[in-house]
């Protein structure tokens, strides 16, 4: 299962949904399911968010067995 930190990086870069949103170019409705492990980005969507955070999809994005 694809796991995230966008929501841990977004609380400490004092974003809300919908500014990461208009950063990125995706709908606030993309976050918050991006958040809650119901949706798995697009490849430039993911580098994009890594982008806006100046960190890897390796670490905002990974994948857990459970």
């Amino acid at each position: 299962m694809l796991r995230t930190k966008v929501k841990e990086y977004r609380g400490r870069a004092g974003l809300k949904q919908s500014e990461l949103a208009a950063l990125v170019g995706a709908r606030r409705e993309t976050i918050v399911h991006l958040e809650n492990g119901r949706y798995n980005p697009s490849l430039k969507l993911a580098m994009d968010i890594a982008k806006v955070f100046q960190t890897t999809v390796e670490e905002l994005f990974f994948f857990s067995e459970d």
